[in-house]
């Protein structure tokens, strides 16, 4: 899928993209990650620091695969989820644990909380698909408390290293292949890879974390280097 040229463009192919594929999204996303995804939804989980009876936003929630996670490793917890696409919330809805999420159709660059709501703030494979990475995490930082920890998962672009013909041809020609045979639509898993190859490096996001406000940001890699989950602190 050719990346869209205007900012308003790219919002809006990339919802009508994900409400086509959500009802095989979670599917997808295994197969894709040789099952490794919840194992990286996990760690964000934990990166958050979350603690009883704490309140939680996950941004681009999707199908609510972080919100969920977080509710079964910490209790209670008041969780809220959003996300632009109202089609991959609506599979969500059928999921288990749904019923103690609040789910909530917004924007992730406009927010509709007030100040200091939150105690964490996550999001998986959102900021590779917003228009603007840094004031994305500027409203983060707005709506989550001082000292309150942001957490993001999302992929990055392969290492040029032993591996990297490997790693692209799995990422250029076996996710596309997945994608039209499980999900009908190869647009979206040509889409995928390609936004992926061209994002920021760990570095480059870390740096785009800290320009936003966020203090201690580090990360770690996953999966030969194409996943990273960056976490931050709201001074």
């Amino acid at each position: 899928m050719d990346q869209p040229h205007h900012q308003g463009d790219k919002s809006e192919t990339v919802r009508r993209m994900f409400d086509r594929i959500a009802r095989r999204y979670d599917l997808m996303n295994r197969l894709m990650t040789f099952g490794q995804d919840r194992v990286w939804r996990q760690c964000v989980v934990r990166r958050s620091r979350l603690r009883p009876f704490g309140r939680l936003l996950d941004i681009g929630t999707g199908t609510g695969g972080i919100a969920r996670d977080a509710l079964s490793m910490v209790s209670p917890l008041t969780v809220t989820a959003v996300d632009f696409s109202f089609e991959m919330m609506q599979a969500g809805r059928k999921r288990s644990r749904a019923d103690r999420i609040r789910w909530c159709t917004a924007d992730a660059l406009n927010l509709p909380f007030p100040d200091n709501t939150f105690d964490a703030v996550t999001s998986g494979y959102l900021i590779r698909n917003v228009t603007d990475a840094r004031a994305a995490f500027a409203e983060q930082l707005r709506v989550v408390r001082p000292g309150g920890h942001i957490v993001c998962l999302d992929t990055s672009p392969p290492r040029k290293n032993l591996l990297y013909p490997l790693v692209l041809f799995h990422m250029k020609a076996i996710i596309p292949l997945l994608g039209a045979l499980i999900s009908g639509n190869i647009k979206a898993y040509t889409y995928l890879p390609d936004s992926t190859r061209t994002f920021q490096t760990p570095v480059e996001l870390a740096g785009t974390m800290a320009s936003a406000g966020l203090v201690n940001v580090s990360y770690q890699s996953y999966m030969f280097g194409t996943i990273a989950v960056h976490a931050g602190t709201c001074p």
